[in-house]
């Protein structure tokens, strides 16, 4: 007979953060009912997060780790500018998108009233993300042999605030205005535009 599987609390405590983030629209979520949401103590929480703030960075910790890395591996498998763009956009897009809990902390919605901190830390997330997409823009002139006709840090920017919009309009639709809905179109539009020589 199997031994029966051990649960990681941890991630339990997060799960159910993230859960609550996306049902419990607009209200600040309370430790006393994470806990219960979670089906232990308040004290219980506590042992395995010394404060909310911490739950939150574990949260932000799980969206920089799978976004970041997620990027390093198409930055690995694929080699032309436009597919690389669109597959990292396309990245943040459809992990919001399954996620909506965390997509709320992405926009900084689920944030207000925590830890000016927390938002300091998702801020630092969109750099990293803005980084890789301009370094990947860049790489263009040296793989492709062509160059933009706009500095590729305000492309980077543009690119990014596009996705970002998308996600703010997921959060006040409650949901229900996809981040991926017509963004093949989106992107083919924005290609014909900006990687055209």
């Amino acid at each position: 007979m199997p031994a029966p599987r051990r649960t990681n609390r941890k991630e339990d405590i997060l799960q159910a953060l993230a859960a609550m983030l996306q049902s419990n629209n607009g209200q600040r979520i309370t430790t006393a009912a994470l806990a219960e949401k979670v089906g232990v103590s308040e004290a219980a929480l506590y042992r395995h997060f010394p404060s909310k703030a911490r739950m939150f960075e574990g949260l932000i910790e799980f969206i920089e780790d799978t976004l970041l890395s997620r990027i390093n591996g198409i930055l690995d498998e694929h080699k032309d500018t436009a597919s690389r763009t669109e597959l990292m956009l396309q990245l943040i897009l459809v992990f919001a998108e399954r996620n909506p809990g965390i997509c709320r902390i992405l926009t900084g919605d689920a944030l207000q009233g925590e830890q000016e901190r927390l938002q300091e830390r998702v801020a630092l997330l969109f750099e990293k993300l803005e980084t890789q997409l301009k370094q990947c823009l860049r790489e263009r002139k040296l793989r492709e042999g062509k160059s933009f006709s706009i500095d590729e840090g305000e492309l980077a920017n543009l690119l990014l605030a596009t996705v970002e919009g998308k996600l703010n309009q997921f959060v006040r639709s409650g949901f229900k205005r996809l981040p991926t809905s017509q963004w093949p179109h989106q992107w083919q539009l924005l290609q014909q535009a900006l990687f055209a020589i």
